[in-house]
C-alpha cells in the first residue's frame, strides 16, 4: 500500500503542485541559515558558517515547492535585502530573541526594509529564534520592541535547534504558495 500512496502523491503533485518564493533576512547570527537548513534537511547544527551575500535553496514539502533566498545579515549586505525581497511571495525576518541588545537595530532594519515601495503588500513573518535558550524574549516582547503592532502580519516564537513551532512556520509558508 505504501508504494501506491507514494505514486498517488507523486502524480497529484504533478497536477496540483504550488510554489512559493521566500526571502529570509535578519541581522547576522539570528539563525537565518539554521532556519533554512532545518526546513530543508530537518537537521540543526551548531556549526554554521556565516552567509556571504546569499544562499539559494529549492525544496519540496508535500505539493509545495519553496524557493528560498537566505540573505546575509552583516551590515555591508543589508542594502541588498530589498533586491532579494522584491517579487517574493513572503519575507521571513529572523530575530535572535536572546540578544535583546540588537532589538533596536533589528527594528530599524526591518522597518527600513518594509518602507520600500516594492515591498508593499508582501506578507511578512517575524521569527523570534532561539526560544530554547533562557532569557529569550516572548512574542509579546518582540511585538513591542520591534514595533510589530505597526505591521499587519505576525510574529512567531521558535527554535531551530529544538524545531519548536516549525510546523506553524511551514504551514504559513505553504499558505503563501500559488
Amino acid at each position: 500500500m505504501g508504494f501506491f500512496a507514494s505514486l498517488l502523491e507523486w502524480v497529484s503533485g504533478l497536477f496540483f503542485s504550488k510554489q512559493a518564493e521566500i526571502a529570509v533576512v535578519g541581522l547576522q547570527a539570528s539563525g537565518k541559515t539554521s532556519f533554512v537548513n532545518v526546513i530543508t534537511s530537518g537537521q540543526w547544527s551548531e556549526d554554521v558558517v556565516p552567509t556571504v551575500a546569499f544562499n539559494f535553496r529549492k525544496i519540496r514539502k508535500g505539493n509545495v515547492t519553496l524557493k528560498i533566498w537566505d540573505v546575509a545579515g552583516q551590515p555591508k549586505f543589508r542594502s541588498m535585502w530589498e533586491r532579494y525581497c522584491n517579487g517574493v511571495d513572503a519575507v521571513v525576518f529572523v530575530v535572535d530573541a536572546v540578544d535583546q541588545d540588537k532589538f533596536n537595530t533589528a527594528r530599524f532594519e526591518l522597518h527600513q526594509l518594509l518602507s520600500q515601495p516594492t515591498l508593499n503588500g508582501v506578507p511578512l513573518l517575524v521569527l523570534g529564534n532561539k526560544n530554547d535558550l533562557s532569557g529569550h524574549a516572548s512574542v509579546k516582547d518582540l511585538i513591542k520592541n520591534l514595533q510589530l503592532d505597526k505591521i499587519s502580519d505576525r510574529a512567531v516564537s521558535c527554535s531551530m535547534k529544538s524545531q519548536h513551532n516549525l510546523d506553524i512556520v511551514l504551514q504559513w509558508l505553504a499558505g503563501k504558495s500559488h
